[in-house]
């Protein structure tokens, strides 16, 4: 009797361990498990967008691991840490500029945040390329032209800079005060997302595959990064995938008709939930103001949806402290009405 009653917590331990261990893995597989039970057709485009996207943003995640295990492995990392440790007005300016140029979206960019935190860059210049990133980059910007207008890609790439600028200054102000220390999420950086803290150099030993130890630390730095960032991305993409499918546009154009702070207020808060891809919100957009949106309500959309968006938020929960996580919130959404309502006005002058 007392036999064969030890598979039971034997199988219970193994589950709590599968879950421990896997459980974003298997979130996502209990989802597409569930929409395939009640919607085949859905559940086959769910996998195909959330494959399609993976590949699409391949190059950028293979080239951030690639740089974070190269850094670990040849010990460049404190060497480029050291480097945006400078003047904190220079480093948050260059980090936003940067960020308008790049061509990260919101989760494409979290693997070179999670290499720069892990090396020990600063969160102030960090969180100024953070919030900028995925607002502009310069595809962005010429499409953002021939829909909306010229003045309303400046006024977004401005939106960008000028986010990065108030979120990169407010987190070095709060890091003078004492807070924001150690933002990465326990595992992140000690081996579990590569990098290490910033600390006292050694050589860098650029050829590192001439040592043994330096090819394993290179191949476990990747490893551990690779899987991460894929488990958060995917469940992300599934996510976007099936808020695309089942919340209409319709919905989205009652919520944001009108003028006035109203709709800039709801066009910086629909965009967390609403997540669209930032080159198909631009028709919506153009469309909505079209039929009489503000345009101010259209800029606080499109800068709250790429930053705060529901996909891009479960990729930053997964990597930094709940309080950073609070804060980049914060400034993504204040940032987004402040750049709404200063365009409106900029349109009533």
């Amino acid at each position: 009797m007392t036999d064969s009653s030890l598979p039971q917590p034997r199988a219970t331990a193994l589950l709590r361990r599968l879950w421990k261990d896997h459980r974003i893995w298997m979130v996502s597989a209990m989802i597409l498990i569930v929409l395939a039970a009640f919607d085949a057709t859905q559940a086959r485009s769910t996998l195909l967008f959330t494959s399609d996207a993976l590949l699409s943003t391949a190059p950028f995640l293979l080239l951030s691991i690639g740089i974070a295990a190269w850094a670990t492995a040849t010990g460049a990392d404190n060497m480029i840490a050291r480097a945006f440790t400078g003047a904190p007005a220079l480093m948050i300016l260059l980090a936003a500029l940067a960020g308008g140029l790049s061509p990260f979206c919101s989760c494409g960019v979290i693997p070179l945040i999670a290499a720069l935190l892990a090396m020990g860059v600063p969160l102030s210049a960090v969180m100024a390329f953070w919030l900028a990133s995925p607002v502009m980059d310069p595809s962005m910007f010429i499409l953002t032209t021939g829909v909306l207008g010229l003045e309303f890609a400046i006024a977004k790439t401005l939106a960008a800079v000028g986010l990065g600028l108030m979120g990169g200054w407010v987190v070095h102000l709060m890091g003078r005060a004492g807070g924001l220390s150690d933002p990465l999420r326990d595992g992140i950086g000690n081996g579990g997302c590569g990098g290490s803290k910033l600390r006292t150099p050694k050589p860098v030993v650029w050829r590192f595959w001439s040592e043994p130890e330096r090819q394993a630390k290179f191949g476990r730095e990747a490893r551990n990064v690779t899987l991460f960032l894929l488990k958060w991305l995917t469940l992300a993409f599934i996510l976007e995938s099936l808020m695309l499918a089942f919340i209409p546009a319709e919905t989205i154009t009652q919520a944001l008709g009108g003028t006035g702070i109203g709709p800039i207020l709801l066009g910086t808060l629909v965009g967390v939930p609403a997540y669209l891809n930032g080159y198909a919100a631009l028709p919506l957009v153009g469309g909505l103001i079209g039929q009489g949106m503000a345009p101010g309500a259209g800029l606080a959309f499109l800068v709250a949806g790429g930053v705060t968006s529901l996909p891009a938020a479960i990729a930053v929960w997964a990597l930094v402290k709940p309080r950073v996580f609070a804060l980049y919130i914060a400034l993504s959404l204040s940032g987004a009405f402040a750049a709404g309502l200063l365009f409106q006005l900029w349109n009533m002058a």
